[in-house]
Protein backbone atom coordinates (compact mmCIF):
# COMPACT_ATOMS: atom_id res chain seq x y z
CA UNK A 1 0.00 0.00 0.00
CA UNK A 2 2.79 2.26 0.57
CA UNK A 3 4.62 1.61 -2.62
CA UNK A 4 0.78 2.59 -4.04
CA UNK A 5 0.92 5.67 -3.17
CA UNK A 6 4.53 6.72 -1.74
CA UNK A 7 5.20 9.22 0.24
CA UNK A 8 6.99 11.87 -2.11
CA UNK A 9 4.66 11.50 -4.69
CA UNK A 10 1.77 12.74 -2.30
CA UNK A 11 3.75 15.27 -1.33
CA UNK A 12 4.79 16.50 -4.40
CA UNK A 13 1.42 16.29 -5.28
CA UNK A 14 0.19 18.27 -2.48
CA UNK A 15 2.76 20.63 -3.31
CA UNK A 16 1.78 21.49 -6.74
CA UNK A 17 -1.72 21.48 -6.28
CA UNK A 18 -0.98 24.48 -3.23
CA UNK A 19 -2.82 21.74 -0.75
CA UNK A 20 -0.37 21.54 2.05
CA UNK A 21 0.31 24.41 4.74
CA UNK A 22 4.02 25.82 5.82
CA UNK A 23 2.75 25.10 9.56
CA UNK A 24 2.23 20.85 8.91
CA UNK A 25 0.04 20.49 11.87
CA UNK A 26 -1.45 17.77 9.40
CA UNK A 27 0.73 14.95 7.70
CA UNK A 28 -0.78 15.18 4.38
CA UNK A 29 -0.02 11.35 3.30
CA UNK A 30 -1.61 10.46 6.40
CA UNK A 31 -5.02 12.79 5.76
CA UNK A 32 -4.88 10.77 2.35
CA UNK A 33 -4.85 7.45 3.54
CA UNK A 34 -7.91 8.41 6.25
CA UNK A 35 -9.88 9.69 4.07
CA UNK A 36 -9.55 6.54 1.93
CA UNK A 37 -9.74 3.71 4.61
CA UNK A 38 -11.86 6.19 6.77
CA UNK A 39 -14.78 5.20 4.03
CA UNK A 40 -14.15 1.50 4.82
CA UNK A 41 -14.16 2.27 8.51
CA UNK A 42 -17.20 -0.39 9.71
CA UNK A 43 -20.18 2.13 11.40
CA UNK A 44 -18.76 5.45 10.37
CA UNK A 45 -21.10 7.96 9.07
CA UNK A 46 -19.31 10.11 5.98
CA UNK A 47 -18.55 13.22 8.02
CA UNK A 48 -15.74 15.62 8.77
CA UNK A 49 -15.96 14.80 12.37
CA UNK A 50 -15.66 10.91 11.67
CA UNK A 51 -12.65 11.47 9.24
CA UNK A 52 -10.91 13.51 12.29
CA UNK A 53 -11.46 10.57 14.59
CA UNK A 54 -9.78 8.13 11.92
CA UNK A 55 -6.80 10.65 11.57
CA UNK A 56 -6.32 11.20 15.58
CA UNK A 57 -6.56 7.32 16.14
CA UNK A 58 -4.08 6.47 13.40
CA UNK A 59 -1.65 9.18 14.63
CA UNK A 60 -1.72 9.40 17.78
CA UNK A 61 -2.38 13.39 17.61
CA UNK A 62 -5.01 16.17 18.58
CA UNK A 63 -6.06 17.90 15.91
CA UNK A 64 -8.15 21.23 16.52
CA UNK A 65 -11.31 20.68 14.96
CA UNK A 66 -11.25 23.91 13.02
CA UNK A 67 -7.57 22.91 11.81
CA UNK A 68 -8.51 19.51 10.23
CA UNK A 69 -11.94 21.64 8.63
CA UNK A 70 -9.84 23.96 6.83
CA UNK A 71 -8.31 21.31 5.24
CA UNK A 72 -10.91 20.21 3.41
CA UNK A 73 -10.64 22.56 0.35
CA UNK A 74 -10.71 22.36 -3.65
CA UNK A 75 -7.20 22.13 -3.80
CA UNK A 76 -7.10 19.04 -1.50
CA UNK A 77 -10.10 17.66 -3.94
CA UNK A 78 -7.70 18.45 -6.84
CA UNK A 79 -5.10 16.40 -4.79
CA UNK A 80 -7.27 13.08 -4.43
CA UNK A 81 -8.33 13.63 -7.90
CA UNK A 82 -4.56 13.09 -9.16
CA UNK A 83 -4.02 10.66 -6.78
CA UNK A 84 -7.35 8.55 -8.51
CA UNK A 85 -5.83 9.05 -11.87
CA UNK A 86 -1.98 7.20 -11.02
CA UNK A 87 -4.33 4.59 -9.01
CA UNK A 88 -6.41 3.81 -12.53
CA UNK A 89 -3.13 2.93 -13.81
CA UNK A 90 -1.54 0.91 -11.12
CA UNK A 91 -4.07 -1.61 -9.83
CA UNK A 92 -5.07 -2.58 -13.48
CA UNK A 93 -4.58 -6.49 -13.04
CA UNK A 94 -4.74 -8.33 -17.09
CA UNK A 95 -7.24 -10.93 -16.52
CA UNK A 96 -8.10 -13.26 -18.86
CA UNK A 97 -12.26 -14.70 -18.37
CA UNK A 98 -12.13 -16.56 -21.65
CA UNK A 99 -9.55 -17.04 -24.50
CA UNK A 100 -11.84 -15.57 -26.98
CA UNK A 101 -11.84 -12.30 -25.54
CA UNK A 102 -8.19 -11.91 -25.38
CA UNK A 103 -9.14 -10.42 -29.52
CA UNK A 104 -10.29 -7.41 -27.85
CA UNK A 105 -7.61 -4.74 -26.76
CA UNK A 106 -10.35 -4.44 -23.76
CA UNK A 107 -13.66 -5.33 -22.46
CA UNK A 108 -15.92 -2.35 -21.02
CA UNK A 109 -19.28 -1.63 -19.55
CA UNK A 110 -20.65 2.19 -19.56
CA UNK A 111 -23.35 2.45 -16.54
CA UNK A 112 -23.96 5.03 -14.18
CA UNK A 113 -25.49 5.26 -10.35
CA UNK A 114 -27.52 7.44 -9.09
CA UNK A 115 -26.95 8.84 -5.27
CA UNK A 116 -28.73 11.48 -2.73
CA UNK A 117 -26.48 14.05 -1.56
CA UNK A 118 -27.15 17.39 1.01
CA UNK A 119 -30.89 19.38 -0.02
CA UNK A 120 -28.86 22.15 -0.08
CA UNK A 121 -26.51 21.00 -2.57
CA UNK A 122 -28.01 23.31 -5.56
CA UNK A 123 -25.19 22.35 -7.68
CA UNK A 124 -26.27 19.03 -8.13
CA UNK A 125 -30.26 19.35 -9.09
CA UNK A 126 -32.15 16.44 -8.77
CA UNK A 127 -35.61 14.93 -10.51
CA UNK A 128 -37.54 15.77 -7.66
CA UNK A 129 -38.14 19.27 -5.72
CA UNK A 130 -36.15 20.28 -2.35
CA UNK A 131 -33.69 17.09 -2.93
CA UNK A 132 -30.28 17.16 -4.43
CA UNK A 133 -28.94 13.97 -6.60
CA UNK A 134 -25.64 13.17 -8.24
CA UNK A 135 -25.01 10.64 -10.77
CA UNK A 136 -21.77 9.25 -11.32
CA UNK A 137 -20.85 7.63 -14.59
CA UNK A 138 -18.30 5.07 -15.11
CA UNK A 139 -16.56 2.85 -17.89
CA UNK A 140 -15.56 -0.20 -16.28
CA UNK A 141 -12.78 -2.17 -17.65
CA UNK A 142 -13.03 -5.70 -17.14
CA UNK A 143 -10.07 -7.16 -19.00
CA UNK A 144 -7.88 -4.76 -16.27
CA UNK A 145 -10.27 -5.00 -13.39
CA UNK A 146 -10.34 -1.33 -12.88
CA UNK A 147 -12.54 2.32 -13.93
CA UNK A 148 -11.60 3.43 -17.31
CA UNK A 149 -13.39 6.58 -17.07
CA UNK A 150 -15.71 8.13 -14.66
CA UNK A 151 -17.54 11.71 -13.93
CA UNK A 152 -19.71 13.43 -11.26
CA UNK A 153 -22.56 15.15 -12.95
CA UNK A 154 -26.37 16.14 -11.64
CA UNK A 155 -29.20 13.57 -11.76
CA UNK A 156 -31.10 15.36 -14.21
CA UNK A 157 -27.63 15.09 -16.91
CA UNK A 158 -28.37 12.26 -19.35
CA UNK A 159 -26.26 9.34 -18.26
CA UNK A 160 -25.92 8.45 -22.37
CA UNK A 161 -24.72 12.12 -22.97
CA UNK A 162 -21.22 10.74 -21.10
CA UNK A 163 -19.98 8.31 -23.20
CA UNK A 164 -18.03 9.52 -25.84
CA UNK A 165 -17.34 7.83 -28.84
CA UNK A 166 -14.08 8.27 -31.01
CA UNK A 167 -10.82 6.45 -32.33
CA UNK A 168 -11.01 5.10 -28.69
CA UNK A 169 -13.40 2.57 -29.46
CA UNK A 170 -10.62 0.77 -32.02
CA UNK A 171 -10.76 -2.67 -30.90
CA UNK A 172 -12.56 -2.56 -27.77
CA UNK A 173 -16.01 -4.67 -26.81
CA UNK A 174 -18.33 -2.83 -24.65
CA UNK A 175 -21.43 -3.95 -22.94
CA UNK A 176 -24.37 -1.86 -22.71
CA UNK A 177 -27.89 -1.80 -20.72
CA UNK A 178 -30.83 -0.18 -22.43
CA UNK A 179 -30.03 3.23 -20.73
CA UNK A 180 -26.93 3.65 -24.05
CA UNK A 181 -29.26 2.12 -26.55
CA UNK A 182 -28.68 4.28 -29.66
CA UNK A 183 -28.49 3.28 -33.26
CA UNK A 184 -26.44 5.74 -34.32
CA UNK A 185 -23.91 4.85 -31.38
CA UNK A 186 -23.60 1.52 -32.36
CA UNK A 187 -22.84 2.66 -36.12
CA UNK A 188 -19.97 5.19 -35.05
CA UNK A 189 -18.80 1.97 -32.51
CA UNK A 190 -18.66 0.06 -35.94
CA UNK A 191 -16.97 2.43 -37.75
CA UNK A 192 -14.86 2.52 -35.55
CA UNK A 193 -13.60 -0.47 -35.58
CA UNK A 194 -14.89 -1.43 -32.13
CA UNK A 195 -17.45 -4.17 -30.75
CA UNK A 196 -20.72 -3.68 -28.83
CA UNK A 197 -23.56 -6.17 -27.27
CA UNK A 198 -26.82 -4.75 -25.83
CA UNK A 199 -30.06 -5.79 -24.86
CA UNK A 200 -32.76 -5.40 -27.90
CA UNK A 201 -35.71 -2.61 -26.69
CA UNK A 202 -39.00 -4.71 -26.63
CA UNK A 203 -40.33 -2.25 -28.87
CA UNK A 204 -37.64 -3.00 -31.75
CA UNK A 205 -38.69 -4.42 -34.57
CA UNK A 206 -35.66 -4.74 -37.08
CA UNK A 207 -36.42 -6.29 -40.73
CA UNK A 208 -34.60 -9.29 -41.17
CA UNK A 209 -32.57 -9.65 -44.31
CA UNK A 210 -30.84 -12.73 -43.41
CA UNK A 211 -30.60 -15.86 -41.13
CA UNK A 212 -26.74 -16.49 -40.13
CA UNK A 213 -27.50 -20.59 -39.19
CA UNK A 214 -29.40 -23.20 -40.47
CA UNK A 215 -31.91 -24.83 -38.25
CA UNK A 216 -32.92 -28.43 -38.81
CA UNK A 217 -36.02 -29.85 -39.55
CA UNK A 218 -38.96 -27.62 -41.15
CA UNK A 219 -37.48 -24.37 -39.36
CA UNK A 220 -39.55 -21.30 -40.19
CA UNK A 221 -37.60 -18.88 -42.81
CA UNK A 222 -36.95 -15.47 -40.73
CA UNK A 223 -36.04 -13.70 -43.68
CA UNK A 224 -37.55 -10.71 -44.87
CA UNK A 225 -40.21 -10.95 -41.94
CA UNK A 226 -39.84 -8.89 -38.88
CA UNK A 227 -38.77 -10.17 -35.54
CA UNK A 228 -41.95 -8.89 -33.65
CA UNK A 229 -44.40 -10.67 -36.06
CA UNK A 230 -42.43 -13.82 -35.56
CA UNK A 231 -41.64 -13.93 -31.72
CA UNK A 232 -44.48 -15.62 -30.68
CA UNK A 233 -44.27 -18.27 -33.43
CA UNK A 234 -41.03 -19.20 -32.66
CA UNK A 235 -39.73 -22.82 -30.81
CA UNK A 236 -36.44 -22.63 -31.59
CA UNK A 237 -33.66 -22.39 -28.40
CA UNK A 238 -31.67 -19.51 -30.43
CA UNK A 239 -32.81 -16.92 -32.96
CA UNK A 240 -29.34 -15.45 -34.78
CA UNK A 241 -30.44 -13.45 -37.62
CA UNK A 242 -29.03 -10.25 -39.47
CA UNK A 243 -31.58 -7.20 -38.67
CA UNK A 244 -32.49 -3.73 -40.18
CA UNK A 245 -32.28 -0.38 -38.65
CA UNK A 246 -33.02 2.66 -39.71
CA UNK A 247 -31.76 5.96 -37.56
CA UNK A 248 -31.11 9.76 -37.87
CA UNK A 249 -27.83 11.11 -37.96
CA UNK A 250 -26.95 13.99 -35.69
CA UNK A 251 -27.49 16.90 -37.22
CA UNK A 252 -25.43 19.37 -39.38
CA UNK A 253 -26.52 22.99 -40.53
CA UNK A 254 -30.04 22.08 -41.33
CA UNK A 255 -29.92 18.83 -42.47
CA UNK A 256 -30.14 15.54 -40.51
CA UNK A 257 -30.23 12.99 -42.96
CA UNK A 258 -31.80 9.12 -42.44
CA UNK A 259 -29.64 5.93 -42.29
CA UNK A 260 -29.91 2.22 -41.98
CA UNK A 261 -27.50 -0.02 -40.51
CA UNK A 262 -27.39 -4.05 -40.05
CA UNK A 263 -26.96 -5.44 -37.00
CA UNK A 264 -26.54 -9.20 -35.26
CA UNK A 265 -29.82 -9.86 -33.52
CA UNK A 266 -29.59 -12.98 -31.30
CA UNK A 267 -32.21 -14.53 -28.83
CA UNK A 268 -31.71 -17.12 -26.26
CA UNK A 269 -34.89 -18.88 -25.30
CA UNK A 270 -35.50 -18.80 -21.47
CA UNK A 271 -37.66 -21.88 -20.90
CA UNK A 272 -38.73 -20.31 -17.38
CA UNK A 273 -40.45 -17.65 -18.87
CA UNK A 274 -41.22 -19.53 -22.37
CA UNK A 275 -39.68 -16.11 -24.39
CA UNK A 276 -36.43 -14.54 -25.81
CA UNK A 277 -33.36 -12.59 -24.40
CA UNK A 278 -32.72 -10.85 -27.43
CA UNK A 279 -29.54 -8.71 -27.71
CA UNK A 280 -28.32 -6.65 -30.70
CA UNK A 281 -24.51 -6.63 -31.15
CA UNK A 282 -21.39 -6.85 -34.28
CA UNK A 283 -19.94 -9.39 -32.63
CA UNK A 284 -18.71 -12.31 -35.30
CA UNK A 285 -20.43 -15.43 -36.06
CA UNK A 286 -17.50 -17.46 -33.73
CA UNK A 287 -19.59 -16.00 -30.72
CA UNK A 288 -22.28 -18.01 -30.34
CA UNK A 289 -25.60 -16.80 -28.74
CA UNK A 290 -25.33 -18.21 -25.94
CA UNK A 291 -21.77 -17.07 -25.34
CA UNK A 292 -23.08 -14.07 -26.68
CA UNK A 293 -25.71 -13.94 -23.67
CA UNK A 294 -22.85 -15.10 -21.32
CA UNK A 295 -21.22 -11.93 -22.09
CA UNK A 296 -23.64 -9.80 -21.67
CA UNK A 297 -23.93 -10.95 -18.30
CA UNK A 298 -20.90 -9.59 -17.39
CA UNK A 299 -22.21 -6.12 -17.19
CA UNK A 300 -23.61 -7.37 -13.69
CA UNK A 301 -19.87 -6.40 -12.89
CA UNK A 302 -20.60 -3.00 -12.54
CA UNK A 303 -23.67 -3.40 -10.54
CA UNK A 304 -21.90 -5.11 -7.86
CA UNK A 305 -19.12 -2.41 -8.16
CA UNK A 306 -22.17 0.64 -7.91
CA UNK A 307 -23.68 -1.63 -4.47
CA UNK A 308 -19.93 -2.08 -3.13
CA UNK A 309 -19.52 1.90 -2.76
CA UNK A 310 -23.15 2.43 -1.50
CA UNK A 311 -23.82 0.07 1.04
CA UNK A 312 -19.99 -0.82 2.12
CA UNK A 313 -18.52 2.46 1.18
CA UNK A 314 -21.54 5.16 2.40
CA UNK A 315 -21.78 6.88 -1.27
CA UNK A 316 -24.71 8.25 0.07
CA UNK A 317 -24.05 9.54 3.35
CA UNK A 318 -22.22 12.50 2.64
CA UNK A 319 -22.87 15.20 5.72
CA UNK A 320 -22.09 18.12 3.77
CA UNK A 321 -24.03 21.22 1.92
CA UNK A 322 -20.55 22.18 0.62
CA UNK A 323 -19.93 21.54 -3.44
CA UNK A 324 -16.44 21.04 -3.38
CA UNK A 325 -16.25 18.93 -0.58
CA UNK A 326 -19.25 16.73 -2.56
CA UNK A 327 -16.54 16.54 -4.88
CA UNK A 328 -13.80 15.48 -2.73
CA UNK A 329 -15.59 12.91 -0.50
CA UNK A 330 -16.85 10.85 -4.14
CA UNK A 331 -13.26 10.87 -5.14
CA UNK A 332 -12.47 9.45 -2.05
CA UNK A 333 -14.78 7.27 -1.98
CA UNK A 334 -13.45 6.02 -5.48
CA UNK A 335 -9.86 5.27 -3.86
CA UNK A 336 -11.52 3.42 -1.42
CA UNK A 337 -12.65 0.77 -3.83
CA UNK A 338 -9.20 0.80 -6.03
CA UNK A 339 -7.06 0.61 -2.78
CA UNK A 340 -9.65 -2.53 -2.16
CA UNK A 341 -9.09 -3.98 -5.07
CA UNK A 342 -5.64 -3.65 -5.13
CA UNK A 343 -5.20 -5.43 -2.23
CA UNK A 344 -7.74 -7.87 -3.81
CA UNK A 345 -5.26 -8.14 -6.62
CA UNK A 346 -1.68 -9.40 -4.46
CA UNK A 347 -3.98 -11.99 -2.40
CA UNK A 348 -5.26 -13.28 -6.01
CA UNK A 349 -1.32 -13.07 -7.30
CA UNK A 350 -0.74 -15.10 -3.74
CA UNK A 351 -2.96 -18.15 -3.99
CA UNK A 352 -4.08 -17.43 -8.00
CA UNK A 353 -6.11 -20.96 -7.10
CA UNK A 354 -8.86 -19.32 -4.49
CA UNK A 355 -12.00 -17.63 -5.60
CA UNK A 356 -12.31 -14.03 -3.76
CA UNK A 357 -15.63 -12.89 -4.73
CA UNK A 358 -15.29 -8.71 -4.80
CA UNK A 359 -18.46 -7.77 -2.42
CA UNK A 360 -17.44 -10.68 0.36
CA UNK A 361 -13.98 -8.81 -0.11
CA UNK A 362 -15.31 -5.32 1.17
CA UNK A 363 -17.51 -7.02 3.91
CA UNK A 364 -14.26 -8.26 5.02
CA UNK A 365 -12.20 -5.54 4.33
CA UNK A 366 -14.26 -2.71 6.27
CA UNK A 367 -13.86 -4.19 9.60
CA UNK A 368 -9.96 -4.39 9.35
CA UNK A 369 -9.61 -0.98 7.73
CA UNK A 370 -8.74 0.77 10.65
CA UNK A 371 -5.73 -1.58 12.16
CA UNK A 372 -4.82 -1.28 8.42
CA UNK A 373 -4.51 2.28 8.83
CA UNK A 374 -2.79 2.04 12.28
CA UNK A 375 0.12 -0.35 10.46
CA UNK A 376 0.36 2.60 7.89
CA UNK A 377 1.08 4.97 10.77
CA UNK A 378 3.86 2.97 12.16
CA UNK A 379 5.64 2.59 8.92
CA UNK A 380 5.17 6.42 8.53
CA UNK A 381 6.99 6.95 11.82
CA UNK A 382 3.54 7.32 13.66
CA UNK A 383 3.83 6.70 16.87
CA UNK A 384 0.81 3.79 18.00
CA UNK A 385 -1.87 5.33 19.56
CA UNK A 386 -2.30 5.65 23.33
CA UNK A 387 -5.53 3.89 23.64
CA UNK A 388 -6.62 4.85 27.59
CA UNK A 389 -6.14 9.22 26.38
CA UNK A 390 -7.39 8.12 23.20
CA UNK A 391 -10.21 7.06 24.64
CA UNK A 392 -10.32 9.90 27.04
CA UNK A 393 -10.27 12.37 24.89
CA UNK A 394 -12.82 11.16 21.98
CA UNK A 395 -15.41 9.96 25.45
CA UNK A 396 -15.07 13.10 27.22
CA UNK A 397 -18.00 16.58 26.49
CA UNK A 398 -16.47 18.36 24.17
CA UNK A 399 -17.80 21.80 25.28
CA UNK A 400 -18.26 22.34 29.13
CA UNK A 401 -21.40 24.70 28.30
CA UNK A 402 -23.59 21.74 26.99
CA UNK A 403 -24.98 19.95 30.01
CA UNK A 404 -25.95 15.90 30.02
CA UNK A 405 -29.02 15.02 30.72
CA UNK A 406 -28.40 14.81 34.48
CA UNK A 407 -27.05 17.77 34.72
CA UNK A 408 -29.69 19.53 33.09
CA UNK A 409 -32.26 17.99 35.74
CA UNK A 410 -30.11 18.99 38.59
CA UNK A 411 -30.13 22.45 37.86
CA UNK A 412 -33.87 22.35 37.89
CA UNK A 413 -34.10 21.51 41.05
CA UNK A 414 -31.11 23.45 42.11
CA UNK A 415 -31.03 26.77 40.00
CA UNK A 416 -28.55 28.08 42.21
CA UNK A 417 -26.03 25.30 42.11
CA UNK A 418 -23.49 25.50 39.43
CA UNK A 419 -23.28 22.35 37.45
Amino acid sequence: MTSLFLVDLVEGIARERDAVQRQRTIDITMLVWSLILGFAVDGETRSIASFQRVYQTATNETVARSSFYDRFTPELRDLLSDLLAHALEEVAVPHTIAPQLTQFRDTMIADATVFRLHRLLTAFSATHEDQSGAQLFVVYNVTKQTLAQFKLTDERTHESSQFRTGNWLRGRLFLFDLGYYSYRRFALIDENDGYFVSRLKTNANPRIVGERRKWRGRAISLTRTHLQDQLSKLTRKQIDVTGEFEFKRRKYGERRSAATVEFRVVGVRNEDTDDYHLYVTNLPDEFTPGQIAALYSLRWKVELLFRELKSRYGLEKFETGDEAIAELLVTAALLTLLVSRALLAVFREIEPDVEYPEERWATTFRPVAQPVLADLALALSHPPPNLPELVRREARQPERSRLTLNKRVAQAFNPGVRP
